[in-house]
């Protein structure tokens, strides 16, 4: 609509490697010689600009290429007289080449009031090309194109199942978005485009998106592009190298076939989306950029690819630039005069080379200082997770990341935490992935797991799992980080908090026999203090209060409603089973009401959720054998299993599937474990009606793993008016927010931040129900709002008249048999508090005896 970043610049803050400083924009002739006479550093450059106008001119005009994304080489056309001499928009775009930009004066620009999108399906994506100029001529505020390859790899790996369900028929697209001053106009501007696109033969549906719900469906495809065409199952890695060439929009159909004609010489894979309204392509290509044939025919395959492009009047690039990767074909696209003007006007910047070298001008080979190549050697590794969507490689996780920056956003969304709390690079998705990239390589970190390095980036890493679903390329960096960790550590002590919550199912089990003296440890003055010293756990934490009586202990004296029900086991984790007994309760209490008779596992277990944010992993699978062992009668009964706490059900669904591969018991298993509301939402079953508001906060790995749709899709059915929070992460993130130091205060800023989960629960209102069925999330919204969050079931219950009818921040709703409401309990992980002093003193004993 507005047009490239350059059109929409007026003025530069820059600075020089040599420390000038320049404020640059429009010149007139009269400012220009002014400047000169003035003399300085500052009058060189205006006097050398000037010169090299007056002498390159003619080629400038007769070179570059007239078209919307003409991005290759300098922006030298914009010190042309007609475009008034603007050494701003000279600048944009020169990848630090040239200056630093230290501030900016944009052009705004009016965004129409009111939007309404065309999504049109055609025999093929040429087809789809073919009516582009066409549309252009309506002034569409988007036209975006993509085709049937994309969408076949997007369902390949699972992602935007229920988005694409919004697309019409077709096997090529083009999504339009038109605007208008009132929704009426923007709606007649759309169907001018209707009743011209439908005398087209090869149109094979269209549709008038109205509700902006369904329009979000299908931005979600498109703007999911990078991510769904990379690492795709069973097909080779497609790669980044010819991404983003633009030709004339009336060419770019021609040009998408003679693309694809090549594409198939070289027999290489990729799908076409991208900017068709402006002749913007984008594709990530099957290129073999690990073998010495392979990198040649992918650098024959640039020479042909440039040549086709620059026949068709295009520029090599339309939206990246240009860098290493494709600075060495720019004298195909403008010849050896312009390439010498590129020389100078780098040289007037940047007489000494210091700016960036290598690219753009004299620049590296193309395949010079690739990141993979013929000498990739990456470090060979044993591991503990299987990687399968990397082939069991760790070295191939690694390569994951390409540098999109999404885990770098301020706005809503889980991913990134720890980056949304510090601003630094070093504490986001990208910072970890390239670190761990080096550690693979082995050439600037060196000592592999031992890597401080690598520690001290994953150190703040609150393992949310948000990454795993936010990121375009799905990297997991909670895997990484519990993999990084249990070899850093290995023949280590660890700190002294993961023996206190990281062995809390040991803990709790040992505290639930003295229940009343695990309390005292943990709350009575000075000795909490001391608890918690020992433990490292942050002062300003508080512990919870053990239940007077687990929650499997009451269940054995529970008289079952349903003998003869649909059978169901209930999986206790360890916090709702030894703390939150209440929420158990409920959900038995849900699930007979829905016909189940609701059994237990036979003998305790516990899935070692809080083990993976130590890397204690040889412990977690161990656990998680004896659960399989445990349960094989009802795993081979298909028995459904029902759980409560999201980060739990999320193991199921995840790591043991990834750490136990090879056991068809445990795949089995991670297909038979459900949330209460996907349970619910596979059976015949009416929920009470609930005439209230309520806010709705996914745990992380609930929205990472399982998805949030039947929670809210059940919320809705009751009657009740749910607003989903998008907020990133709570900030406690199980064991993380509970440490002392610096992790403690990133557990708060998440929580407090702009776009966190606290503010909007104290805007809430009194009657708004807070509805949160992670233990972390309920602690971090007690401690720090003083209102109480319900899990799902409790919500369910109080719909039915059994549960709290009123939920106001300064709650007294009791727990367990005289145990106080947890806004009175102090939040924390109790008796593993006591229990790490005893850890710590041992440990310590028993490495001076070694000594």
């Amino acid at each position: 609509m507005s047009g490239k970043t350059a059109e929409n610049t007026e003025e530069l803050d820059a600075l020089l490697y040599d420390g000038t400083r320049m404020r640059v924009g429009p010149t007139s002739d009269q400012d220009v010689s002014d400047h000169i006479e003035r003399g300085g550093r500052a009058g060189e450059i205006y006097r050398r600009l000037r010169d090299l106008r007056d002498r390159y001119a003619d080629e400038i005009r007769a070179r570059y290429p007239q078209i919307p994304r003409r991005v290759s080489g300098y922006n030298l056309d914009q010190l042309l007289p007609e475009n008034g001499f603007n050494v701003a928009r000279a600048l944009v775009g020169s990848e630090s080449t040239l200056v630093t930009v230290l501030g900016a004066t944009m052009r705004l620009v009016d965004w129409p009031a009111h939007r309404s999108l065309l999504v049109a399906g055609f025999e093929d994506i040429f087809a789809a090309a073919d009516d582009v100029p066409a549309i252009v001529q309506h002034g569409p505020l988007a036209l975006e194109g993509l085709d049937e390859e994309l969408i076949n790899d997007a369902r390949a790996k699972g992602m935007n199942v229920e988005d694409i369900a919004y697309l019409p028929d077709g096997r090529g697209w083009l999504m339009i978005e038109l605007g208008g001053a009132t929704k009426e106009e923007a709606d007649a501007r759309a169907r001018e485009v209707m009743r011209d696109l439908r005398k087209n033969t090869a149109l094979t549906d269209i549709r008038l998106l109205n509700d902006p719900k369904d329009e979000a469906h299908i931005w979600k495809v498109r703007e999911s592009g990078l991510g769904a065409t990379a690492f795709i199952p069973n097909k080779p890695d497609a790669w980044e190298g010819w991404e983003d060439s633009a030709v004339p929009p009336d060419k770019f159909a021609d040009y998408l076939r003679d693309f694809r004609k090549l594409t198939d010489e070289y027999g290489y894979q990729c799908a076409l989306y991208g900017h068709f309204g402006q002749g913007c392509l984008h594709c990530r290509i099957t290129f073999d950029l690990y073998t010495a044939p392979g990198v040649e025919k992918w650098r024959s395959f640039l020479d042909d690819a440039a040549d086709l492009v620059i026949g068709y009047g295009g520029s090599l690039s339309g939206e990246h630039g240009d860098g290493q990767q494709r600075a060495e074909l720019l004298p195909k696209m403008y010849g050896p005069q312009l390439i010498e003007a590129f020389r100078e006007f780098k040289s007037i910047w940047d007489p000494d080379g210091k700016m960036n070298p290598g690219k753009v001008v004299d620049p590296y080979p193309i395949t010079s200082n690739l990141r993979l190549g013929p000498e990739w050697r990456p470090l060979e590794v044993k591991t503990h997770f299987a990687y399968p969507e990397d082939k069991g490689d760790f070295a191939h996780a690694s390569l994951r990341c390409v540098g999109v920056g999404k885990c770098r956003r301020h706005e809503g969304g889980t991913m990134c935490p720890s980056y949304m709390a510090t601003r630094e690079e070093i504490h986001s998705t990208r910072g970890r992935a390239r670190l761990l990239f080096e550690m693979m390589r082995g050439e600037t970190i060196t000592d592999g797991w031992r890597s401080e390095e690598v520690h001290e980036a994953l150190d703040l890493c609150l393992a949310c799992k948000g990454c795993k679903s936010d990121c375009p390329v799905n990297v997991d960096m909670a895997t990484y980080k519990a993999e990084f960790y249990s070899h850093y550590y290995k023949g280590r002590m660890r700190p002294r908090q993961a023996y206190a919550l990281g062995l809390i199912y040991w803990w709790s089990r040992l505290a639930s026999r003295a229940p009343r003296l695990a309390n005292f440890a943990t709350h009575a003055r000075g000795v909490s203090a001391l608890v918690k010293k020992a433990g490292g756990i942050a002062p300003q934490r508080d512990a919870p209060v053990f239940a007077e009586q687990p929650f499997r202990a009451w269940f054995k004296t529970h008289q079952a409603r349903n003998p003869g029900g649909d059978r169901v086991i209930l999986w206790p984790d360890t916090f709702n089973n030894f703390f939150h007994t209440d929420v158990a309760r409920a959900t038995v209490e849900v699930l007979e009401a829905a016909g189940c008779r609701v059994e237990l596992p036979p003998k305790i277990l516990c899935c070692g959720r809080p083990l993976y944010d130590y890397g204690m992993l040889d412990l977690a699978k161990r656990l998680l054998r004896q659960t399989v062992r445990a349960l094989r009668d009802e795993i081979a009964a298909g028995t459904p299993i029902v759980g409560m706490e999201p980060s739990c059900i999320a193991v199921f669904r995840d790591e043991l599937p990834n750490l136990l591969p090879l056991d068809e018991d445990a795949k089995r298993l991670s297909k038979q474990v459900f949330t209460l509301a996907e349970f619910l939402s596979d059976r015949t079953f009416s929920p009470p009606r609930l005439k209230r508001t309520a806010l709705y906060f996914g745990h992380c790995h609930h929205r990472s793993v399982m998805g949030t749709h039947p929670d809210t899709g059940l919320l809705k059915k009751m009657g009740v008016d749910v607003q989903e929070v998008q907020a990133t992460c709570c900030g406690l993130a199980g064991s993380f927010g509970f440490e002392a130091g610096e992790r403690y205060e990133v557990s708060v800023k998440a929580g407090e931040g702009e776009h966190g989960i606290l503010p909007t629960v104290r805007e809430a209102g009194l009657d708004t129900i807070v509805v949160a069925d992670g233990f972390s999330c309920q602690t971090q919204i007690e401690q720090l709002t003083h209102r109480r969050g319900l899990h799902l079931a409790q919500v369910l219950t109080m719909a039915a008249g059994r549960g709290p009818a009123r939920v106001p921040p300064e709650s007294d709703v009791q727990r367990d048999g005289g145990t106080r409401d947890r806004s009175r309990a102090r939040i924390a992980i109790g008796a593993a508090l006591a229990g790490a002093a005893v850890v710590a003193g041992r440990a310590a004993r028993k490495k001076r005896a070694s000594r």
